[in-house]
């Protein structure tokens, strides 16, 4: 029997076309074709930030939820999985990337597997996605998958880039199929 697991995709690039954009459909693709071999299926939803950059600056000042946002922290709590993206700027994630996060309800995302990736102009913030988004899924109580991704402009064309998503996807897949995340949210153990 085969399961189909729903998998949303947040990528907060700002440009069109976008490297956080790309590393983010890299990883989702890899996640659809394991998955796939693996005798499951994954759909994907995908939820690009900049088209909501001006509805999250207003929910962020005025809890007002609009219905595009909605739709976005709804496809986050229908997910199985998530693939998070962000380009890091000053040392740090994008505060777009942040301030989406900011708005969730902190029960959203309990137990749900996450591959963390960021992207930068330069390899001095390959630790952005372990140092700075590790903690912030770990507050949220979601389940960051063991293996994070990084890239700079020279990761692009360097195998290694593929094998850790592959690795990634890998991780996370096996998480959503264990049914972690279902579990730890039924409440029939209270």
């Amino acid at each position: 029997m085969t399961d189909t697991f729903q998998l949303a995709v947040v990528s907060a690039g700002t440009s069109d076309p976008s490297s956080t954009r790309l590393l983010a459909d890299r990883i989702t693709e890899r996640t659809v074709d394991l998955a796939r071999l693996h005798g499951q299926a994954v759909t994907a939803t995908v939820i690009e930030l900049r088209e909501l950059a001006a509805d999250i600056a207003n929910a962020t000042v005025s809890q007002l939820i609009t219905p595009r946002l909605r739709q976005a922290i709804d496809a986050l709590g229908a997910a199985d999985g998530l693939v998070v993206s962000t380009p890091v700027y000053k040392a740090g994630a994008s505060g777009l990337f942040k301030s989406f996060f900011d708005l969730l309800d902190n029960d959203l995302l309990i137990g749900k597997p996450v591959i963390l990736a960021a992207t930068a102009g330069t390899a001095r913030h390959a630790l952005v996605a372990d140092d700075q988004l590790r903690p912030l899924f770990a507050y949220l109580r979601a389940l960051p998958v063991p293996t994070s991704l990084f890239a700079a402009p020279e990761d692009w064309a360097d195998p290694a880039l593929n094998q850790r998503a592959e690795r990634a996807a890998r991780e996370l897949i096996l998480l959503m199929e264990s049914g972690f995340a279902r579990a730890v949210r039924d409440e029939s153990w209270d």
